[in-house]
């Protein structure tokens, strides 16, 4: 067998493998909620943020997309949550492709650098979200009410991931 070719193939196995991994962790970590009490429109917190960041940060813009895409949309999909599928699908999608893009091109220290990915991502996901509200709720003002927890689970999802992404990258990479 050719060795390029089984380079090739080995990689393509390598990235179906991380992917379905972080397709899992995401799905999984996104079971690990809670509903806020606060919130008139049911909203909830949760984990799934956490293995999206980490594959954008690890693995770049085409994992985080799929883990957070796929992952999360599925977790919606199997979920009383059927609804947002399509609009979780697009949203986590563009977080984890935000995020990863920012940590792959943006030059300078890592920290600071996964720190305004988080933000791009908290920013992509409070607009969306405001916009899926008004799109199912047929109005402008409730969709205000799930900015804090779309805001805190952002946050929280940060704050674990980017204190250990660089451990992380050095013994994956």
């Amino acid at each position: 067998m050719n060795t390029t070719s089984s380079s090739i193939a080995s990689t393509k196995t390598r990235a179906l493998v991380i992917n379905a991994l972080f397709i899992g962790l995401t799905f999984v970590a996104t079971y690990i909620n809670f509903k806020l009490p606060i919130m008139g429109n049911g909203g909830l917190i949760h984990l799934g943020n956490v293995p999206l960041f980490v594959a954008a940060f690890v693995f770049g813009r085409k994992t985080g997309a799929i883990a957070g895409a796929v992952g999360m949309g599925l977790f919606d999909l199997l979920s009383p949550w059927t609804v947002w599928a399509p609009f979780t699908f697009v949203i986590a999608g563009a977080m984890g492709y935000a995020a990863g893009l920012i940590s792959e091109k943006v030059p300078g220290n890592k920290v600071l650098v996964n720190t305004l990915a988080v933000v791009a991502a908290l920013v992509i996901k409070i607009i969306g979200y405001y916009f899926a509200e008004v799109i199912l709720y047929h109005n402008w003002v409730q969709p205000f009410g799930s900015i804090p927890g779309n805001f805190l689970q952002v946050v929280v999802a940060g704050i674990i991931v980017i204190p250990i992404v660089a451990r992380i990258k050095q013994r994956v990479i």
